[in-house]
């Protein structure tokens, strides 16, 4: 057959068919016309193990777009479902295709799949095609939440496939290239939980321990999973408020089982700070808002509570008692993950009664204010005081005698405490209004410098001896009107 490649440089494996195949259909990505790589994450390559030459040849393009298939793979399309904004459907891979699972040079398993690689079974209408700034969209987004330390999936590439799309108008088609743990999903769960088959559900759970959960435990594996989950989420979300970052799209199949940051649609990072904001199109009553993730995160994962309860035990009402005791344990969870993150970023090694009041007054300041979350945290740590209005104001100047008074009470040094605030405070992140000018420059006039430009500044956003001033900036008002789309 003209479309398998029979490159010895990269080996998969697809341990997930051996599930029941209700789970998933085996799927071809659909041929091209004219692939062409405008972005190769090379770092990522050579970290996983990947030979940068193959995937750089036209062969590689060929493998990247899903053109042709490696020897002996077996592509598939996953199965699951969701609550979308608190509907619950069927869905499916409607445009992605999962390759494979490659073991990396640490021995570590993840998946690669191609996502806008056209229709699938369970594509709903749609085409199950991308266009280029949704895509470019992700690679950046996500490498840059990968740089602060976030857990996310990876962009490996992007393909141009010289064949447009429509989408209210005609677009340049591409391909994204992904690097997940894994693509379980609470909607995985979700969907065997809705077969009303137990075995495939267990079946399902002991492959997710199995990839995902490795370790010592005592008693029930299924409340295990359970509890690492929320445990995993809890801290996942505490990040993402941590640096101001929106998902836009928090359904359940978007929450990923192994804690990872998945599905990049609308999303993006808050500049003025404002509990309240939502910057997707299509989130029109502000369910997924900034303020409203970590309780989102926390009904998501009642959703797969309920999904394994069968699992949980034999006797309905243990098994609902034996979830509700994990899904307790979330929201102090993720109040210490968070509380704790905003004490690194000022600068605090210990705790106190004070904090929770030092904190939260100091988010109300800026909050009355409408001051840049990031800068806000950046200008404390290098005590920059004269570059924000903020800094002037009478409850702020109460605010700041209240935090020293705070640090002298630590052993640590003044010194010290800046030093925690350097790991904790990004000096940069992926800001709307670069993002949107590097999709400009690449969609609209193949210029991929901006792009290039941004990401590299996005690697190193704690260091603090080399900080690009130009990235720190933001246009006033970026945040009033600013729409992301899912792209689909």
């Amino acid at each position: 057959m003209d479309r398998i490649l029979k490159d010895k440089t990269i080996k998969l494996e697809n341990t997930y068919a051996k599930l029941p195949s209700r789970l998933f259909t085996a799927q071809y990505p659909e041929k091209v016309k004219e692939p062409k790589i405008v972005a190769l994450n090379k770092t990522l390559a050579k970290n996983l193990g990947i030979d940068v030459s193959f995937l750089e040849s036209e062969e590689g393009a060929n493998f990247l777009s899903g053109n042709k298939i490696l020897d002996g793979t077996i592509p598939i399309a996953q199965a699951y479902a969701g609550h979308q904004f608190g509907y619950f459907t069927t869905l499916g891979d409607g445009r992605a295709v999962l390759l494979g699972e490659y073991l990396t040079k640490d021995g570590e398993r993840v998946d690669i799949q191609l996502k806008g690689s056209g229709r699938t079974p369970y594509s709903r209408g749609g085409d199950g095609k991308a266009s280029l700034g949704p895509m470019l969209r992700e690679y950046i987004i996500s490498e840059g939440m990968y740089a602060l330390g976030i857990p996310t999936t990876r962009s490996l590439a992007v393909v141009t496939t010289g064949e447009d799309v429509f989408r209210e108008e005609f677009l340049q088609g591409a391909i994204l290239t992904r690097i997940a743990k894994s693509h379980i999903r609470v909607g995985t769960f979700q969907f065997v939980s809705s077969l009303g088959n137990k075995e495939y559900l267990k079946e399902l759970a002991d492959y997710t321990l199995d990839r995902h959960f490795k370790g010592s435990y005592e008693g029930n594996p299924y409340e295990y999973l359970l509890n690492e989950v929320v445990k995993r989420q809890a801290e996942l979300i505490s990040k993402w408020q941590l640096v101001g970052f929106i998902h836009g799209v928090m359904n359940t199949d978007n929450m990923a089982i192994a804690g990872e940051t998945i599905d990049y649609g609308p999303c993006a990072f808050m500049d003025i700070y404002d509990p309240s904001t939502v910057f997707s199109s299509i989130d029109l009553n502000g369910r997924y808002a900034y303020e409203n993730q970590p309780g989102i995160g926390g009904w998501n994962l009642a959703r797969f509570a309920e999904a394994i309860l069968p699992l949980l035990d034999d006797d309905k009402d243990k098994a609902i008692e034996i979830a509700n005791v994990a899904l307790d344990r979330y929201n102090q969870l993720y109040l210490n993950n968070w509380y704790s993150g905003m004490r690194r970023k000022l600068g605090l090694f210990n705790e106190e009664e004070v904090d929770k009041d030092l904190i939260e007054g100091l988010l109300s300041i800026m909050l009355k204010y409408k001051v840049d979350y990031t800068n806000t945290f950046y200008n404390l740590t290098i005590e920059k005081f004269t570059s924000m209005d903020i800094f002037y104001m009478d409850e702020f100047k109460r605010w700041y005698t209240l935090w020293n008074e705070r640090l002298s009470r630590q052993e640590e040094s003044k010194e010290e405490a800046r030093k925690l605030m350097e790991k904790n405070n990004p000096t940069v992140i992926p800001r709307n209004h670069r993002v949107e000018e590097a999709l400009e420059a690449a969609v609209n006039r193949n210029d991929y410098s901006v792009m290039e430009n941004l990401i590299e500044v996005l690697k190193n956003p704690y260091d603090y001896s080399n900080v690009n001033e130009e990235y720190t900036k933001f246009p006033k008002n970026i945040d009033k009107g600013y729409k992301t789309y899912c792209g689909t």
